[in-house]
């Protein structure tokens, strides 16, 4: 193929250089995968899988409430299904409200009461020592699946985990339910099961994967590239069918339509109420009139959820100074609708490009504190919120997000020490609070054509460690301005370079910034998009900034 300069440069940038990697990169049929019995405890957990379903042992599947926890219970439910009565098979989903994450005490002794034999974890528990060791001694045997870091004791049963000290997996960096198609892997091989048991489930591993916001680079990216296609068959009637409700077309879904559409109706399930109802859908072990039950639900709840998240947004907003936000923005919000609280602080960090934590009642008699916090690029969270580890009941997380819980009483104790944490790193780093945009190309706006735009989107899927090119149209002219919306906050302009050809740009949400009326030559920086409309191919910009000399307001 005759790729363009540009996409050859680019694929350098990002590592890959050989003719054989470039090949790989660009596949339809990318073959990069491994052996799944290279992760440590994989041989024996297979094992102990066949060994208890051979017995007809009651297994009990336990999850978490996020996209990447329900994809991976439902895929191992439908692994399982091959090997046992669906009868000796259970699953369980921990309340984000009540439980909270991981392996409890008083759910696994349910569990064990229940009659289960076995419990595995997906996505979970790589450091439940303690629940682990209560679990064995309610008489269970434990095997745990998981992908998450390990900075603490270790559970003592059968873990597999590619981030385990001793695991020399070549790609450390799958999603739980990545982990979980890899035992299903193992079990297809040990079992001589057919292999398009697993074509079935690729799917549910490839939400999972985008779901976690996982690297979809090397294994990830084959996962998902095949995944992508199980999900446009549509033979999976619940993800089928809530992908329809959601107004996605099977057949064109994407890596976006995962991240923006299909996972936050998946976490809406979990956010808002119970997370167990998603699982059902994706395994579909219920008639067709609770599965409409089920999507008419979750629709909803992801209506509600957009709401309350909009409402929170707005509300914490108005306590913030646009022109001189501080440089550790922490609200409290009392009637904060827990589920949503990391989502806003999200919102709030894009929007003042600041580390943003919202605190939330909680405790019997809310006598505690929930922080949930999200970091810019230049700032880790994790590493800024341990310089106070004592003031925290709990704590935990990683560079861009973190979690902890602290009595009432400390608040003031910590908001002081961050923001004098904070305000040492911004004096040591003048642009820390500076949003970088990492452009990949410079190009005049006459070098944007469809040609390019096709052979930007082969290096499609986009997500983490493999982003949608981001490009700087230079030196260009503004024209035949148009605002649109109906607070006039997006704008539709076409950019005129050196050469003839126009290329038209979209700006959403944030018209009202700029003084398009005063403008001589820009830069714009944004991704260039092709879409099909009645059938004729049209080539657009979707701006996300324009640099010029002042802003409007700034």
């Amino acid at each position: 193929m005759n790729l363009n300069p540009f996409i050859i440069e680019l694929l350098r940038k990002r590592g890959i250089t050989t003719e054989e990697d470039i090949c790989e990169f660009l596949s339809d049929k990318p073959q990069k995968t491994y052996d799944p019995f290279l992760l440590a405890d994989m041989e024996a957990g297979v094992d102990l899988i066949l060994s208890e379903t051979k017995k007809n042992a009651r297994i009990c599947i336990y999850g978490d409430y996020d996209a990447d926890g329900i994809t991976s219970a439902s895929l191992m439910l439908s692994i399982l299904a091959h090997l046992t009565r669906k009868g000796n098979l259970s699953y369980y989903i921990p309340s984000r409200f009540e439980e909270g994450y991981g392996l409890n005490k008083e759910a696994i002794e349910n569990i064990a009461d229940a009659g289960c034999d076995l419990l595995i974890t997906v996505d979970c528990g790589s450091v439940s020592y303690d629940e682990v060791e209560y679990a064995k001694s309610l008489g269970l045997k434990v095997l745990v699946t998981d992908h998450h870091n390990i900075a603490d004791v270790m559970a003592d049963c059968l873990l597999i985990n590619p981030k385990r000290p001793d695991c020399t997996y070549p790609f450390r960096e799958l999603s739980g339910c990545g982990v979980a198609f890899k035992v299903a892997q193992a079990i297809q091989k040990k079992a001589g099961m057919p292999k398009h048991i697993l074509t079935e489930v690729l799917d549910l591993a490839a939400i999972g994967t985008v779901g976690d916001v996982m690297p979809l680079i090397d294994e990830n990216r084959t996962i998902v590239k095949y995944g992508l296609k199980v999900i446009n068959m549509g033979t999976r009637p619940g993800l089928k069918q809530l992908m329809e409700g959601a107004s996605l077309k099977v057949g064109n879904i994407t890596s976006e339509n995962i991240s923006f559409v299909i996972v936050p109706h998946l976490n809406a399930s979990g956010r808002i109420k119970d997370a167990s109802q998603a699982v059902e859908l994706l395994t579909g072990n219920c008639s067709q009139s609770r599965l409409n039950e089920i999507v008419d639900d979750i629709l909803q709840k992801n209506i509600t959820r957009r709401h309350l998240q909009s409402e929170l947004f707005d509300i914490c907003s108005s306590l913030i100074d646009p022109e001189e936000p501080e440089d550790i923005i922490i609200l409290e919000a009392d009637s904060c609708y827990e589920g949503i609280a990391g989502i806003v602080a999200g919102k709030i960090k894009e929007r003042y490009y600041r580390p943003a934590i919202i605190l939330t009642p909680t405790g019997a008699e809310g006598e505690l504190y929930k922080g949930t916090g999200r970091s810019v690029e230049g700032i880790n969270l994790y590493n800024l919120l341990k310089t106070q580890e004592n003031l925290f009941e709990k704590f935990g997380g990683h560079g861009g997000a973190c979690g902890f819980s602290l009595k009432k009483e400390n608040l003031e104790a910590l908001r002081a020490g961050l923001v004098y944490e904070t305000e040492k790193l911004a004096a040591e780093n003048k642009e820390v609070f500076r949003r970088v945009y990492p452009v990949d190309m410079e190009a005049d706006a006459g070098d944007m054509n469809i040609e390019l735009a096709e052979q930007i989107d082969m290096l499609a899927p986009f997500g983490n460690k493999n982003p949608k090119p981001l490009i700087r149209i230079v030196n260009a002219e503004i024209k035949d301005v148009k605002y649109m919306g109906s607070e006039m906050q997006h704008v539709r302009f076409s950019a005129a370079g050196r050469k003839a050809e126009r290329l038209q740009c979209t700006l959403f949400n944030r018209g009202g910034e700029y003084d398009f009326d005063h403008m001589d030559k820009v830069d714009i920086i944004g991704k260039l998009d092709c879409r099909i409309w009645q059938g004729v191919k049209r080539l657009q910009f979707l701006a996300e900034e324009i640099e010029i000399d002042e802003k409007v307001g700034q």
